[in-house]
C-alpha cells in the first residue's frame, strides 16, 4: 500500500533553522463541540434513540431526514432538541479549554466550530465558557450535509479564502482528497451555505456545474472526539487530532486519526514545536 508522508504544520515558534524548512504553515483550527469543547454528554444518544424508536445501529440524523413528511422530521428534530436543551444545564468546559483559546487568540490562528448540535447548546457554551472568543464561521445542524460529510469542513476553508481549483492537480496536498470527492462535497454544500452557517460568505453558486473550485482544508486542522469528527476531517483533507476520552479510545488508532491528545492545552505544545502526524494511507485520504 502506498502511503504520503507525515502530515506536517511549520512550529508556530520557529527558530531560524526551521524557517529555512518551508513547512506548511497552519491556517486554522476547526472544532467539535459535544465532547470537545464541552466534556461528552453522551447520555443523550440513548435518550434520543429511544424517543425516535431506532437501534444504537442507525444515524439519529439519517433517520429524522429520511422521515417522510415536513411535519414527522419537524417532531422528531424536535423532540431531540428538547433533549440538548436540557443537557445545557450540565454543561462542564473540557480541561484546558481556556489556555488552549488564548494560545490560538496569541497566536492569530483563527477558529471555527463544525458539529451536529443546532444553534442554542452551542450559544449556550459560548457565552458561558468562552467569552470574547471568536468562532467564525459556525456551522450547526442546520448546515446540510452533516459530519462525516465534508462538505462543512470545506465551507470554512472557503469562507477563509482557502481553495483549490478544480483543474488544478499540481498543488493538491499529498495524501488530499480527490477533486472528484471534493467536487461532490461542494455540490452538496451550495445550498446549505445560504441557511447554515453564521459567519461572513463568499459568493454561492446556484450549481454543481458552476463550481470552478473548492475548499482547501490541508491547511486546517480537525479537532474533535467521534469517528464523524475524524472521518470528516480526513475526507476533507484536514489533519485531524482526537480528543481521546475512556469512551472513543479505540479511536486512537483508526486509520482516519493523525494525532491524540488527552487535554485540550495538550495541542499548545504540539504546535509549538511543529504538527507531526501518523504515515497516511493514500486510499485512506479519499475514502
Amino acid at each position: 500500500m502506498t502511503k504520503s508522508g507525515p502530515r506536517r504544520f511549520a512550529p508556530l515558534k520557529q527558530t531560524p533553522a526551521q524557517q529555512q524548512m518551508h513547512l506548511p504553515k497552519l491556517q486554522g483550527v476547526i472544532f467539535d463541540v459535544d465532547g470537545t469543547l464541552c466534556l461528552p454528554q453522551n447520555y443523550m444518544f440513548p435518550q434520543m434513540r429511544s424517543i425516535l424508536g431506532i437501534p444504537k445501529s442507525v444515524d439519529i440524523l439519517t433517520h429524522i431526514s429520511s422521515l417522510p413528511t415536513a411535519s414527522e422530521r419537524e417532531e422528531a428534530m424536535e423532540a431531540i432538541r428538547a433533549i440538548e436543551r436540557g443537557a445545557m444545564a450540565s454543561q462542564e468546559a473540557q480541561p484546558g479549554l481556556g489556555t488552549l483559546m488564548t494560545y490560538l487568540q496569541d497566536q492569530g490562528i483563527r477558529k471555527a466550530i463544525c458539529t451536529r448540535n443546532f444553534e442554542q447548546p452551542v450559544t449556550h457554551l459560548l457565552e458561558k465558557f468562552l467569552v470574547g472568543v471568536e468562532f467564525s464561521p459556525i456551522v450547526t445542524r442546520d448546515f446540510s450535509p452533516p459530519k462525516p460529510d465534508p462538505a462543512g469542513l470545506l465551507f470554512i476553508a472557503r469562507t477563509w479564502g482557502l481553495v483549490r481549483d478544480l483543474d488544478d492537480t499540481t498543488n493538491a496536498a499529498e495524501g488530499a482528497p480527490s477533486t472528484d470527492a471534493l467536487l461532490e462535497a461542494a455540490g452538496q454544500g451550495t445550498e446549505s451555505e445560504r441557511k447554515g452557517a453564521k459567519g461572513p460568505k463568499g459568493e454561492v453558486t446556484d450549481s454543481v456545474d458552476k463550481v470552478e473550485e473548492v475548499g482547501d482544508a490541508s491547511a486546517l486542522i480537525m479537532v474533535g472526539d467521534s469517528i464523524d469528527d475524524m472521518t470528516a476531517g480526513r475526507r476533507a483533507g484536514a489533519a485531524t487530532v482526537l480528543l481521546v476520552n475512556s469512551d472513543n479510545a479505540h479511536l486512537a488508532e483508526h486509520p482516519h486519526t493523525d494525532l491524540v491528545i488527552r487535554r485540550l492545552d495538550e495541542l499548545v505544545g504540539v504546535l509549538e514545536t511543529g504538527f507531526v502526524g501518523r504515515e497516511i494511507p493514500m486510499d485512506s485520504a479519499s475514502s
